[in-house]
């Protein structure tokens, strides 16, 4: 069988048809996957890394705020748009796949509907909450759309049927062992864990707000809470000096573990027992896999704010707290986090409620789907 994804853009849109891609290989080694992207996005560097081919193709999204660096990029974006159904058809052609998969980026767009269009059978999956306007335009002609949040469904035609299999979730968040993770980080087993993070490049209002959350801990609670922060590259220099600013001698202070980055993410998770974060869709995923409650500051720099409706969809479920970054102060933060350090039950119901909405086998599923698409021999 022959597989051709389509995606680009983000982690979040990448990363799933990645998992997609390792899982079928795995089961069906002879299978001959490759990939559609744009060259000049991320997934020119981590479809490589992965083992597969790339095919490129230029798509970018039109940009609504008025500036001059936006109409550079519409122009451009309508300069590819007229050339992207050509370049689709010669990909196909050239590749001639039995099922054609999107999972999110404008680039989807125009293979999938290439695709349809040519009779090849067709999947688009969408990892937000609320659906991206590639999945809403190809929800029309695509057959079959797969979602991760039950609730995407509200915003997507009314009649026709939806497949929910959560999104794909990395190996080691699924197998982390709680008892495992605090030995290799030197945390006691009843010691209460934070963990904090707002992304790779990290945001100032996250780190100012978990400055003042560390200076009342440290302080009321001297010892009692491990406090894990990734302070992100804007960060780096910019946390210590808030620090010191509230009396905070972070370097002497065991219990307080500053990084830049979190490279043992799935350690760090299983480890804590409450996390701090942004409200992207895989790390989402990855919080109900691990059962762990939340206080979610969606970032406000995405598209059609779909973070916030991510986080929502734990909110609504009392899986969550959800503020938005615009109110984020660090007496809040310093408050949600003493309910859930003082209240153990609550935390309890917090993470009850998180774990019952995992789907822990989103990419068999997703997989099962392709596959049975493509008229594969066999099953996975």
């Amino acid at each position: 069988m022959k597989i051709l994804f389509a995606c680009g853009g983000t982690g979040g849109h990448i990363n799933p048809a990645l998992a997609v891609a390792n899982y079928i290989r795995t089961q069906h080694p002879e299978t001959e996957i490759c990939f559609a992207g744009n060259p000049n996005g991320m997934e020119s560097r981590l479809i490589p890394q992965a083992g597969y081919k790339m095919y490129p193709i230029h798509v970018l999204g039109f940009q609504r705020r008025p500036s001059l660096h936006n109409l550079k990029n519409n122009c451009m974006a309508a300069c590819y748009l007229l050339t992207s159904a050509h370049r689709s058809k010669e990909i196909l052609k050239e590749f001639q796949p039995d099922v054609v998969v999107g999972t999110g980026g404008y680039v989807s767009g125009p293979v999938l509907r290439t695709a349809a269009k040519q009779k090849i059978p067709t999947a688009t999956h969408e990892s937000n909450a609320y659906p991206g306007v590639t999945t809403r335009l190809l929800c029309r002609y695509v057959d079959k759309v797969l979602l991760a949040v039950e609730d995407a469904q509200k915003y997507l035609d009314t009649n026709r049927e939806y497949i929910i299999t959560g999104n794909p979730v990395r190996e080691e968040i699924l197998f982390a062992s709680r008892r495992e993770a605090r030995q290799k980080l030197g945390i006691p087993e009843k010691k209460f864990c934070l963990l904090s993070f707002g992304g790779s490049l990290g945001a100032q209002r996250i780190n100012e707000a978990v400055a003042d959350l560390m200076a009342w801990h440290t302080k009321e609670h001297p010892g009692q809470i491990h406090h894990i922060h990734a302070t992100g590259s804007y960060g780096v220099e910019l946390l210590p000096k808030l620090l010191k600013e509230r009396s905070v001698d972070y370097k002497n202070i065991p219990t307080l573990d500053i990084r830049e980055y979190i490279n043992n993410m799935a350690d760090c998770m299983a480890a804590a027992d409450l996390v701090i974060s942004r409200a992207g869709s895989l790390t989402l995923s990855e919080l109900e896999t691990a059962g762990r409650a939340s206080i979610l500051i969606p970032s406000p720099n995405v598209a059609a704010n779909h973070q916030y409706y991510n986080a929502m969809a734990l909110a609504n479920r009392q899986a969550a707290v959800v503020i938005e970054e615009k109110d984020l102060t660090g007496e809040w933060l310093r408050k949600q986090t003493e309910e859930f350090f003082t209240q153990p039950d609550k935390l309890k119901v917090y993470s009850k409620n998180a774990l019952e909405m995992a789907i822990a086998d989103a990419t068999r599923k997703i997989s099962e789907v392709v596959w049975k698409m493509g008229e594969g021999k066999g099953t996975l």
